[in-house]
């Protein structure tokens, strides 16, 4: 009786790594880093603003009301013959660094709430939860005005008030990160090492909820911006004639029909700023995600 031969499997083909996704990766990098240097580039140009800004922006320099273009004047100038350049780049260093200030008093304030709620757990992260829910549920807008009415205009006191009800957002975030890495395998291993709770708190916690709180940060940028421009139009930033964007906008809105530039100038900084802010904001996530 004739044996059967065994069956010849072909060998299966190597597989195939897929190109279509590599663009995609590309354009998320290009993405990362560009709005991270975004970051970087409108940062120093809010440092060097006061450098760069060609004439004296409190002090007449020229004729009053001269259309962009003018000799001297690339942006025009404003009623009583201030450079409108020279004022929107000091407003835009005012504008985001107050920014910066507030959310980095936002972070500190917010992050040591959290980080003690969460860590700590039981009676006293409700104590402190109910505590931040009372600051969410008053109308943000209307407490940092009323903020600021009562303590008087100024860019201290409009960031001190802009700040009061930033904190709580960020003590949410990392109140619930805490809370997520406080069951991971290592906090566990830790506590039962017999680690301290400070020190599992500092080191183990505290690192892993970071980034979530970065990323919250960088996306807030923008929002803040908008938010301390238009306290500024409302008349509780810094007295005139100092230079804010909001604060030159809303003091020249009679000259709108005739001479627009000194009001839309500003307000345009603020826009471009605002989207400075939110594209870099996006590039700090995507750079800090660890997908």
């Amino acid at each position: 009786m004739a044996i059967a031969e065994p069956a010849v499997v072909p060998p299966s083909p190597a597989p195939v790594v897929s190109r279509a996704g590599r663009p995609r990766r590309d354009l998320t990098r290009l993405q990362a880093w560009g709005g991270a240097g975004l970051l970087v580039a409108v940062t120093l140009l809010a440092l060097l603003a006061k450098v760069l800004a060609p004439q004296d922006p409190l002090a007449p320099v020229g004729l009053p009301l001269q259309p962009p273009g003018s000799a001297g004047f690339p942006l025009g100038s404003d009623s009583i013959g201030r450079d409108v350049l020279s004022r929107v780049l000091v407003g835009l260093q005012l504008s985001w660094f107050g920014a910066i200030v507030v959310i980095a008093s936002g972070l500190l304030v917010g992050g040591i709430v959290g980080l003690v709620a969460g860590a700590v757990g039981g009676w006293v992260d409700t104590v402190l939860m109910r505590f931040t829910d009372l600051f969410l549920a008053l109308p943000a807008p209307v407490l940092a005005i009323a903020v600021v009415a009562a303590l008087g205009p100024g860019l201290r006191n409009t960031l001190l008030a802009v700040g009061v009800v930033w904190w709580p957002f960020y003590a949410r975030i990392v109140r619930g990160e805490i809370r997520t890495l406080r069951a991971r395998p290592h906090v566990e291993a830790a506590r039962l090492a017999g680690t301290g709770g400070v020190r599992i708190a500092l080191r183990h916690l505290l690192p892993g909820a970071v980034p979530a709180a970065v990323v919250a940060a960088s996306l807030d940028v923008g929002a803040l911006v908008l938010t301390l421009a238009g306290l500024s139009f409302l008349g509780l930033g810094q007295p005139a004639p100092a230079a804010e964007l909001g604060a030159d906008s809303a003091r020249n809105l009679s000259y709108l029909l005739q001479q627009w530039w000194i009001p839309v100038m500003p307000g345009i900084a603020v826009m471009l700023l605002a989207l400075a802010g939110n594209v870099a904001g996006d590039g700090v996530r995507v750079l800090l995600d660890k997908r």
